[in-house]
C-alpha cells in the first residue's frame, strides 16, 4: 500500500504558516497561534492541524528563513557542472544545519513524537529536495527519470540534520570534517549516476 503524499495546497498552507510565524518573530514578538493564523491567512482551526504545538512552530520558523533560497543560490550559476552544484547546494545547508543544531534537535524530536495516524500532512517541511533540484537543474536532461530520481533520493539522504546526528553522535565527527565526507560522498552519488546515464 502506497502512503498518500500530502497535496501542493497543504504543503503551501506549511510553508505560509511558518513565514507568518517568522514575521512576526523578527517584530521581536513571541506570537500566539491565533496571530500567526490571521498573518498566514488561515483559520485557527487549520495552524493547529499543521501545527498542534505552537513551540514546533516557533522552533521552526527561524530554521525556514535560513535556509537559501533554491533559485537564488543558483542566480548567477548558469553552469551545467552537476558535482559542483549538487556540493554548493550542500553546502548551503550542511552551514544552517551546523548553526541551527539545537533547534534542529527540537524538529527532530517534535516530528519522531508526531501522531503518524493523520497522513494526510506533511510531519516536515522538504527544503532539501528543492535545493537537490534547483543543482541539477541545468543537467537533469543527461539523466532518466528513474536515475534523475534515485539520485534525488540519495541526496536527500546526506542533505539536512539527520547525517549531522550521525556525523556528531555516532563518528564523533566535526563540523568540518562531516562537511568534507559529505562533499565527497555528494560528488560520488552525482558522479556515479551520471556514468550510469552515459552508459545506458
Amino acid at each position: 500500500m502506497t502512503e498518500r503524499k500530502p497535496s501542493n495546497q497543504e504543503l503551501r498552507t506549511r510553508k505560509d504558516l511558518l513565514r507568518a510565524a517568522g514575521r512576526l518573530m523578527k517584530k521581536g514578538c513571541k506570537p500566539t497561534m491565533d496571530e500567526v493564523a490571521a498573518e498566514a491567512m488561515v483559520s485557527r482551526a487549520t495552524a493547529y492541524r499543521h501545527f498542534p504545538r505552537l513551540d514546533a512552530l516557533l522552533v521552526e520558523a527561524p530554521i525556514d528563513a535560513a535556509v537559501a533560497d533554491p533559485v537564488g543560490l543558483f542566480a548567477n550559476d548558469p553552469s551545467d557542472d552537476a558535482e559542483a552544484r549538487a556540493d554548493r547546494a550542500e553546502a548551503s545547508l550542511h552551514e544552517v544545519v551546523y548553526q541551527n543544531e539545537a533547534q534542529l534537535r527540537i524538529m527532530l524530536a517534535n516530528s519522531i513524537g508526531r501522531d503518524m495516524t493523520d497522513d494526510t500532512l506533511p510531519a516536515r517541511q522538504n527544503r532539501r529536495l528543492p535545493l537537490i533540484e534547483a543543482a541539477l537543474a541545468t543537467s537533469r536532461h543527461r539523466f532518466r527519470e528513474d536515475d534523475y530520481q534515485r539520485l534525488c533520493a540519495a541526496l536527500a539522504l546526506i542533505f539536512g540534520p539527520e547525517s549531522m546526528v550521525v556525523f556528531r553522535d555516532v563518528l564523533g565527527f566535526d563540523a568540518e570534517t562531516a562537511r568534507m565526507v559529505k562533499s565527497w560522498a555528494v560528488r560520488a552519488l552525482v558522479r556515479a549516476a551520471l556514468e550510469d546515464a552515459k552508459s545506458a
